[in-house]
């Protein structure tokens, strides 16, 4: 039998993954697609967002919310798989969309487990790239600058843990998407493709889109067989056989009252999002006098919002709200600030 080809899509937290897993879903064209989400926080929204989407192969997903994948591949990763490998009619093809601080390597020694070896292969590791965040350098760091807040601040004394996530994941790439592309202008774009070339340890295509729109065609069928080519593929923490810390960042849920309308809220997240350096929000929340859903997507300063789904019959209209920031982000007054 041929093994049942898989695509691990990973990426920074916002830089539009599950836009692009969605996109894979709606042109599928009758091929039996399961998705394995997993998620940084106490709640599944992106696994939300992708089974509520109204797409035939929405409801198909398997949600990990206990931890990072890369950290939990024994108790969590492996069941799943075995489970959708076992089903009388299997998938033709897997798409795993990784928490935005899982590393990609420790994912891909886990297919070398001998319950799924002979069973799965990696047809390729997608990287989706924030471009007008990786244009405004929030993941590149200046080593000069570095070296200089080091000498002044004990406390930095330490790799950045963001910008480590980042090279992992772009070193690990078959296939790097640098999304977005519609926000950052023509000589930006060519830059970023010059900076994220010279970052690979080896050729890998890189397309450019827009909300996660790339053609089926260049996602799938790479045939990249990942898990026979680790080699090639190094990581910042090789040394530390690919084992990383998660107590660099805080997440938490924070519930949303229902809303006179959604305009004063996602002020209020912009103010605090930049005074508080908040990595990503995402949540849902009930608008008084509409019957359906928003749907609230944060990325810094960033915000997008739009009515997803109509409210369920005997469903509550509650609202929540998760926060990922950098350890120490100040959950109380962002708490306080988002009640007001």
């Amino acid at each position: 039998m041929s093994k049942i080809p898989c695509t691990i899509v990973t990426g920074f937290l916002g830089a539009g993954k599950t836009t692009l897993v969605r996109h894979v879903l709606s042109q599928a064209g009758g091929r039996r697609i399961a998705v394995v989400v997993n998620e940084f926080g106490a709640l599944g929204i992106d696994g939300e967002v992708l089974k509520s989407c109204g797409i035939p192969g929405c409801d198909d997903v398997v949600e990990l919310a206990n931890g990072c994948l890369c950290c939990t591949v024994a108790d969590e990763f492996l069941p799943a798989m075995e489970a959708l490998l076992d089903r009388p009619a299997p998938p033709e093809h897997i798409v795993i969309e990784t928490s935005g601080l899982a590393l990609p390597q420790p994912l891909l020694k886990a297919f070398g487990w001998p319950s799924i070896r002979n069973r799965v292969m990696v047809d390729g590791v997608v990287t989706v790239v924030d471009g007008p965040a990786v244009a405004d350098g929030r993941f590149a760091d200046d080593p000069a600058a570095v070296a200089a807040q080091r000498a002044a601040d004990e406390s930095l004394d330490h790799d950045n843990p963001l910008s480590e996530v980042y090279l992992d994941q772009i070193q690990c790439a078959d296939l790097v998407v640098l999304n977005k592309s519609d926000l950052i202008g023509a000589a930006d774009l060519t830059k970023l493709r010059i900076e994220i070339a010279a970052a690979l340890p080896r050729p890998a295509a890189l397309v450019a889109a827009v909300e996660g729109r790339v053609d089926l065609s260049v996602l799938l069928g790479l045939d990249a067989r990942a898990e026979d080519d680790l080699a090639s593929r190094p990581s910042c923490h090789d040394a530390e056989d690919g084992e990383h810390e998660h107590d660099d960042f805080d997440s938490f849920v924070v519930p949303l009252t229902p809303l006179a309308s959604p305009e004063a809220l996602l002020d209020r997240l912009r103010d605090i999002a930049a005074a508080h350096d908040v990595l990503r929000m995402k949540g849902f929340a009930a608008v008084a006098d509409k019957p359906m859903r928003l749907a609230i997507q944060g990325v810094g300063t960033r915000l997008r919002h739009h009515f997803d789904r109509a409210w369920q019959i005997g469903e509550k209209r509650e609202g929540h709200l998760v926060v990922i920031g950098q350890k120490g982000i100040d959950r109380a007054a962002i708490e306080a600030a988002i009640a007001v």
